[in-house]
Parts: structure tokens; C-alpha cells; sequence
């Protein structure tokens, strides 16, 4: 395998480990996550030895999101030139490449099985949901916080995880942008399982991934595609859809208040402008 600036990855008996190292603080995501994000699962699925995939973080914390210190310039231009077509299409672009990111978690040939410890916030969360299985730590807690800096979640929660939760929760953390703790997420089915610490998630993922390895692989993916297939092209018509939006609405006073804000650490002030 390569050797990765933001992941390690590791092989044993057909189960791989895909663990987040940052380098970020709290695992956040910055060009080397949403770059190295699709080439290792092109090199997982392309391993006919791999039968499932733990996905992991290093640390108190699974991922704290997007890195705003490192991917905030993205912004920048299009913020600056707000009538302009050409760092609106620019914007538009990086949105797909990161998106397509997470999609290649979840077009994944063979099973994801997710182990979240800490804080998994935005980003986080648009991961996880990606993911087949999902165990927590019980000091998980979850954000759908997009909405709080001034953002429609562009990277798929709102299209994966109407599926997952429910229309109705989704509409709750998306609005409100409110953190829920590991026993709300069991409640609402946001994972299968809390467990009582961070080691014991990642042994519960890794255990349900060998028990996955086990099974006929061919069957395994045949039973992966048809669960896939009937919502996969609800998903990417949502990612086309909030793509565009964004890259057409994004750019206003609040975006750039709620991104002053997280840097300030205080309150945002929004004015609908």
C-alpha cells in the first residue's frame, strides 16, 4: 500500500483498517484527507484479498470536519468576486471532487464498518453515513453543524441520511445544527451500537468486519449492490442538486460572519444577507 499523509491503512486476514491520523487537529479535514480519500479505497477495491473495511480515527476524536484553517480559502475567491461565473464554477468543481471523495466510502465494493470516538462533526458525519455499520464510544457526540457557519451541508448527510434516521431527525440536526450524544445517536439509529469506550468501538467494527470476511465474498458484494441500488441514484441527483445551489446561493455576508466567528470563538451574528 502507499504511504498517506492524513490516513494508515492496514491489511489482516481480508479485513483492511482505514484509520484517520490528521494531521490536522481532531482529525479535521484538509487537502490531503479529501485528496488521499478516494485513492485508497481505489486501491482497496482493486485488493480482491480485501472483504471489508474498518473505518477509524487516532485520538480523543473521530473528526472535528472540515478543516476552515487549511480549506478556507476556497471560499475566498468566491466571496470576493460574488457575480462572477468563474470562481463560482471553480467552486463548484472542488465541491464535486469532495464529494466524490465520500462516495467512493460508500460505492466501496465490500462492506464499511465505522468506529467513532469524540467529536464527529459536519464532515464527520457526511464519512460516517457513507459507511455500512456504524459503532460509537459513549462519549460520542455528533453535529450536523453546516448550518451554524453559514453552509447547506453540501457532501452528503442530507442525502445519506434521510435513509439511515429518518426525514424527521435529519431535518432537526440539519436546522438546528445541534450536537447529539452517542445514546440520542443510538436512539435515532444514527449507529447500531454505543459501547463504553473508544478501544471498545474499534474491536466491536474490527469483529463485525471479520465476521463480514467470513461470508462468500461474491455474495457479500451481490447483497451490498441490491441494498445500494434502490437509493443510489437518489443520492446523486441530491449531490448534483446541492452542488449547484451552493455554488449559486453560498456567497453571503452570513458564510463569511459564521466563518469569522469560528476563529473569533464567539457567537455568530447572521442577518440573512
Amino acid at each position: 500500500m502507499t504511504e498517506w499523509n492524513a490516513f494508515t491503512v492496514d491489511i489482516t486476514d481480508h479485513v483492511a483498517q482505514v484509520t484517520l491520523i490528521g494531521p490536522g487537529k481532531g482529525n479535521a479535514m484538509g487537502r490531503d484527507f479529501w485528496r488521499e480519500l478516494p485513492l485508497i479505497f481505489a486501491e482497496l477495491d482493486g485488493d480482491p484479498q480485501v472483504r471489508a473495511v474498518v473505518l477509524a480515527a487516532a485520538g480523543k476524536h473521530f473528526s472535528f470536519g472540515l478543516d476552515l484553517a487549511e480549506m478556507g480559502g476556497d471560499f475566498l475567491p468566491l466571496m470576493a468576486d460574488r457575480a462572477l461565473a468563474g470562481p463560482r464554477s471553480r467552486f463548484h468543481t472542488t465541491v464535486k471532487s469532495m464529494q466524490a471523495a465520500v462516495t467512493a466510502v460508500a460505492d466501496s465494493r465490500v462492506p464499511v464498518v465505522a468506529a467513532v470516538q469524540g467529536w464527529c462533526i459536519g464532515g464527520g458525519v457526511d464519512l460516517i453515513a457513507a459507511a455500512d455499520i456504524r459503532y460509537a464510544s459513549a462519549d460520542a457526540k455528533f453535529s450536523v453543524r453546516e448550518a451554524k457557519i453559514g453552509i447547506v451541508a453540501d457532501i452528503g448527510s442530507l442525502q445519506r441520511l434521510p435513509a439511515i434516521i429518518g426525514e424527521g431527525h435529519l431535518r432537526e440536526l440539519a436546522y438546528t445544527g445541534k450536537d447529539i450524544d452517542a445514546a440520542r445517536a443510538a436512539q435515532i439509529n444514527l449507529v447500531n451500537e454505543v459501547v463504553s469506550d473508544a478501544e471498545t468501538a474499534l474491536a466491536a467494527a474490527q469483529r463485525t468486519a471479520r465476521d463480514i470476511a467470513a461470508n462468500p465474498p461474491l455474495v457479500v458484494q451481490g447483497v451490498k449492490d441490491v441494498l445500494d441500488r434502490e437509493r443510489a441514484g437518489v443520492v446523486a441527483d441530491g449531490l448534483r442538486y446541492v452542488a449547484a445551489w451552493n455554488a449559486a446561493f453560498l456567497p453571503s455576508d452570513d458564510l463569511t460572519e459564521g466563518i469569522s466567528a469560528v476563529f473569533e470563538k464567539r457567537p455568530p451574528n447572521f442577518t440573512g444577507e
